[in-house]
């Protein structure tokens, strides 16, 4: 009976699919209970070149017990490098080599011809061997590529010191019987093949990404590939329950704990699919209650810049000095303040910077009866760009109108509203804080009207961020 292994990819996915978008900690708790379930392999993608990835990737490599941990080591020797550093902590450390072999994507991704690929390969492998002891080599649309090509390619990798070679079906319209033919063509052809594991990716382009997994095990396959919930790959949840209820039949079995499995899709798959909408920036929803602090008039200034470090803000030396001023104004006038009044002080105080991006209009459409929807008209550097939107609600599909504006997304790691004013005509003092590079950038709104509050909150801290990065 031979044991077949199964590497997930939802981590790696969730870089480019929107609708499976996770927080810091989500990904974290998701490749710890990945681990418990003995999946073999836990892939992520390369790294961005910020912080906050490089974190991530250590952080998971110092809690995995069992799986292997699978990073992407991207197509310079320096990200190799970069992948390698956050890597290595891991108790089982592999990098991937993803390379794309077809002349579709060598042209337009790789921006190189063939021969100059295959030094890429050989370069790149032969790094990351001299770094990791596990090295895999992902020829990236392969199906689509030249049958004497692939087969330079894929001997390159393994006498450069790749253990794995992964074939990947990136455009998913191949046929079970098309991919046996294909791999089975590969085994005769590459001799190299015979010396190392090889593993099938399939994609669900037409719904057949899971019988075309099993008809790769009947070409010799070592590993399926997998994710929790994604349209374009093999699930876990089928791939796993195929092998418990027909592995008898390829002979073949898996170490994944069926029993714990389900238990833990239940909970993961709702979460996915309920908290977002398409691209929701809410990706952590509201943040988890902070640490409370009581700050009075005795709180010196070496203080309070240690309760804004533990708020996650990163100031330099002349914004801690205009926040512990404003603060001195403020708590002169009552006996103590508290995180949310802290927070506000530094969302008006640090890092005013011009705004790049001003608010011209906004029109929102909501109800209970309709879909809300957001449009959004900034300007920036006297040219008018508009963003429309839907969302999960009016100020998300507001904030999603100006991600279209903008072309980028930021991890919402807070947002409050609250009333400054009482009655009918109170005013809204809303908080945003975005994470951009694993920092931290709060802005403030204040309005009637709690959803422009909110947006003017929101190009408050984008500005900040803009700013900070056109200045780095």
């Amino acid at each position: 009976m031979k044991t077949i292994k199964i590497a997930d990819m939802t981590l790696r996915r969730a870089a480019e699919n929107r609708e499976m978008l996770l927080g810091f900690r989500e990904k974290i708790d998701i490749a710890k209970q990945l681990d418990r379930l003995n999946v073999d392999i836990i892939e992520m993608p390369a790294l961005s070149g910020n912080k906050a990835d490089e974190l991530l990737v250590k952080s998971i490599a110092s809690v995995l017990k069992n799986s292997i941990l699978s990073v992407e080591s991207g197509l310079t020797e320096e990200s190799a490098l970069n992948a390698w550093n956050a890597l290595s902590g891991a108790a089982r450390p592999r990098l991937n080599v993803v390379v794309p072999v077809s002349a579709v994507q060598m042209e337009y991704m790789c921006k190189k011809k063939p021969p100059m690929v295959l030094k890429l390969i050989e370069s790149l492998v032969s790094r990351c061997a001299s770094l990791c002891p596990d090295v895999e080599f992902s020829a990236a649309d392969a199906t689509r590529s030249e049958k004497d090509f692939l087969a330079k390619a894929v001997s390159t990798a393994v006498k450069a010191g790749a253990k794995t070679i992964t074939f990947c079906d990136s455009i998913g319209t191949l046929f079970p019987n098309e991919i046996e033919d294909f791999l089975n063509d590969a085994v005769c052809r590459i001799d190299e093949l015979k010396t190392v594991e090889y593993a099938m990716q399939c994609s669900n382009e037409i719904k057949m990404a899971a019988a075309c997994a099993f008809a790769s095990v009947n070409a010799g396959v070592s590993t399926i590939k997998t994710t929790v919930c994604d349209s374009l790959t093999p699930t876990l949840d089928a791939v796993a329950h195929t092998i418990r209820l027909r592995g008898d039949s390829l002979k073949i079995r898996s170490n994944v704990n069926i029993t714990a499995l389900s238990s833990f899709l239940k909970q993961l798959i709702p979460q996915i699919k309920t908290k977002r909408g398409e691209s929701t920036p809410f990706i952590n929803g509201v943040a988890e209650q902070t640490e409370d602090f009581t700050l009075d008039e005795n709180t010196d200034i070496t203080a309070l810049i240690g309760v804004i470090s533990k708020l996650g803000y990163n100031l330099t030396q002349e914004d801690n000095a205009k926040v512990y001023e404003s603060f001195l104004s403020v708590v002169g006038k009552k006996d103590f303040i508290g995180v949310k009044e802290l927070e506000a002080i530094i969302a008006s105080s640090a890092l005013q910077v011009p705004p790049v991006y001003k608010l011209i209009s906004y029109v929102i459409n909501s109800g209970n009866v309709l879909t809300p929807t957001a449009n959004i008209t900034l300007e920036k550097d006297g040219v008018r760009q508009n963003g429309l939107s839907t969302g999960d609600g009016p100020i998300d599909a507001a904030f999603l109108a100006i991600e279209k504006i903008t072309g980028h997304h930021y991890e919402l790691d807070d947002f409050q509203i609250q009333s400054v004013t009482e009655g009918r005509e109170a005013m809204g003092d809303a908080l945003v804080k975005l994470r951009s590079d694993g920092e931290l950038y709060s802005g403030k709104g204040i309005s009637t009207d709690i959803i422009g509050a909110s947006i003017r909150a929101y190009i408050s801290a984008l500005n900040k961020i803009v700013y900070d990065a056109d200045n780095a």
